[in-house]
């Protein structure tokens, strides 16, 4: 997605699995504005927002401006077929870039119906697995893992028992993955 996981993939003996996160799911798909997100809380959100901008580009990430936030149930549901279906990393990865490099609404359905289609799934298929809410139970069972972890940000990588939080170097991934026992297949690593 970020080329950080897939470098450490390329260079580690690492595995990795995705785990749905429950970011804001009060928000209802039309979305709501970053002042309605964060009222009450006293957050510059323009600062904020430059900070993360800052981040995102010295990490290599698409960021757009952002106003708003969606609701990302449904964009984990169809992730999660996705994976079934041996197009979750590329899913993935066109779910991140619409939301934060293109500012897109990835709780609509024609949105998720166009990134199912470019990662390379049908997307009459995309449809019905929505509908259907198949992969319901286990988008569940991800935020009931979160839970019991005291997981409360996005990213957050969790290995051999420790967890990473935020958009981090490749570096930090690297040295959590060795911490953590994976192997490198190059062993001047």
């Amino acid at each position: 997605m970020t080329g950080r996981i897939e470098r450490a993939q390329q260079e580690l003996d690492l595995a990795v699995r995705w785990t749905a996160f429950p970011l804001h799911p009060e928000t209802p798909d039309e979305g709501r504005t970053l002042e309605e997100l964060f009222a009450g809380r006293g957050l510059d959100i323009p600062a904020v927002l430059g900070r993360l901008k800052r981040i995102a580009a010295d990490l290599g990430l698409p960021f757009t401006e952002r106003r708003m936030t969606y609701n990302s149930r449904r964009a984990q549901e169809l992730g999660k077929w996705a994976e079934e279906n041996q197009r979750g990393e590329e899913f993935h990865r066109l779910v991140f870039e619409a939301y934060f490099g293109k500012g897109l609404n990835i709780a609509q359905w024609d949105v998720l119906r166009d990134l199912a289609t470019a990662a390379g799934l049908d997307p009459h298929a995309a449809e019905k697995v929505l509908r259907q809410e198949a992969f319901k139970a286990a988008v569940d069972q991800d935020w009931q893992r979160c839970r019991a972890m005291r997981i409360t940000a996005v990213p957050t990588f969790h290995m051999g028992g420790r967890l990473l939080v935020g958009a981090q170097a490749y570096e930090a991934i690297r040295d959590l993955a060795l911490s953590a026992g994976a192997v490198p297949k190059n062993p001047t690593l």
